[in-house]
């Protein structure tokens, strides 16, 4: 079968290839679960990955699969799988696989020690190809009302792991009532966090750098959001438009940007940083002032990345919600189609020099 891959550590090596079929006999006991793809979406850390700016191939292998986004269709299980695991059935994959560290062994591989095992990523192939086999503990099941917009379940995670650590942090305070929060960054994750926060209730502002109105800033508003440019306004106009910000998510990219914003991090505010920033930027920041200010201030400064199973369960609960209270706007991310695994040219092209896409997915089958 085809799929799509790169050589790992060599800059536009992006190709099709054939690949072994997989088979479910490929995951022992019997829990295996053979997974024909629909469509995989496509971000920044594929485009990354062909840059050669990380990516690792699995062990005996030259070449590394690409896609972690995904969703398919169960087609043949393994005699040991859990009930709800049969043909027809919607889901998606996570995307971490336990390895050696105490937090792999108690079910957290999102949070290991070790170098990580992550589908498409490291180590292990992806998802952009027509079919997988995965052990059934990995998969997430979802309604077929969700099949136009399953493939945005993995970036959610990402967003409802971080407002998950955020309450998990705040049980120190015994009582922690939070009601405004700050998004930065207007991508696919900083909107879906967006949503995710507004869906709990918060007042959110979106603070990122082109200025409205266009498509993203559109979306913002739908959900009862506000949108704020910092082309046009400092963090300072952030914090004064928003009030005191009881919880600020970073999916900007921008360091220099995300750690600014600790300065307007309210009293017993956290602030959750969801930006894989690799390069080399610097800036000057206010130390004193925000070292004050997270002392007396009582505040916190967090890092998050991947998901955990609990977050892609949660995420399917809120894209339901989501097609209830905003139906249609989960579609609207989805502004880019290419269709068929030898688009792959032309998917890059589209995450490279597409300023207007948001979201990105290869339709791979049916």
């Amino acid at each position: 079968m085809r799929a799509v891959a790169v050589t790992p550590g060599k800059a536009d090596s992006l190709h099709l290839r054939e690949v072994r079929r997989p088979q479910v006999s490929d995951v022992p006991g019997g829990r295996g679960v053979l997974v024909d793809v629909i469509r995989v979406g496509a971000c920044g850390t594929d485009r990354e990955i062909v840059e050669a700016l990380f990516g690792t191939a699995p062990a005996g292998d030259d070449f590394l699969v690409i896609g972690h986004e995904n969703l398919g269709r169960i087609a043949e299980v393994g005699e040991n799988v859990p009930d709800w695991v049969r043909p027809g059935t919607l889901v998606v994959a996570t995307v971490r696989r336990p390895g050696r560290s105490i937090y792999d062994q108690i079910g957290m591989p999102d949070m290991t020690t070790d170098q990580p095992f992550e589908r498409g990523i490291n180590r292990l192939h992806g998802f952009l190809t027509e079919a997988y086999v995965d052990d059934a503990d990995f998969l997430v099941p979802l309604p077929d009302s969700l099949e136009s917009v399953g493939v945005l379940l993995e970036p959610l995670s990402i967003a409802e792991k971080g407002i998950r650590q955020a309450f998990e942090i705040q049980r120190r305070l015994r009582v922690w009532p939070p009601t405004r929060a700050a998004v930065l960054g207007a991508g696919p994750i900083g909107l879906l966090t967006a949503l995710a926060l507004r869906l709990r209730g918060f007042e959110v502002v979106v603070y990122s750098r082109r200025v409205a109105p266009y498509r993203n800033s559109d979306l913002v508003e739908a959900i009862g959001a506000r949108y704020m440019s910092s082309a046009a306004s400092t963090l300072d106009d952030l914090a004064e438009a928003a009030g005191p910000l009881d919880l600020i998510v970073d999916a900007s990219g921008a360091s220099a940007l995300a750690l600014g914003a600790a300065r307007v991090l309210g009293t017993n505010g956290v602030l959750v940083l969801a930006s894989v920033t690799s390069g080399k930027e610097t800036a000057e920041l206010p130390t004193d002032a925000i070292n004050e200010g997270f002392v007396l201030g009582n505040k916190v400064m967090v890092g998050t990345v991947n998901s955990h199973r609990d977050d892609f369960v949660a995420g399917v609960e809120d894209m339901s919600l989501a097609e209830t209270r905003f139906p249609g706007w989960l579609d609207k991310l989805i502004t880019t189609r290419v269709h068929g695994l030898e688009a792959h040219a032309e998917m890059l092209r589209h995450l490279v020099d597409d300023r207007d896409a948001i979201k990105v997915v290869v339709e791979v089958g049916g």
